[in-house]
């Protein structure tokens, strides 16, 4: 318990020690703008992963599939 007590306290000291001014502003649009460059990185990484995802699989149906040598356009 006294563990905690001192990690709560010292904590709270270093809180109102060390607090700094920011004079930042951020306007309402700035969580659109966030939300939507999230959206844009989960859609970008939904695309990049079914595009390889369809590359490994076609090179896997193709190394496991038999190939039939009567019906080879070559005869």
């Amino acid at each position: 318990m006294n563990k905690k007590l001192f990690l709560f306290s010292t904590t709270i000291v270093f809180y109102f020690v060390f607090e700094i001014k920011a004079y930042a502003y951020l306007d309402p649009g700035t969580g659109s703008i966030i939300l939507t460059a999230i959206i844009a990185a989960i859609a970008t990484a939904g695309a990049t992963i079914t595009h390889y995802w369809r590359k490994i699989k076609m090179k896997l149906k193709n190394l496991f599939t038999k190939k039939d040598k009567n019906n080879s356009p070559d005869n």
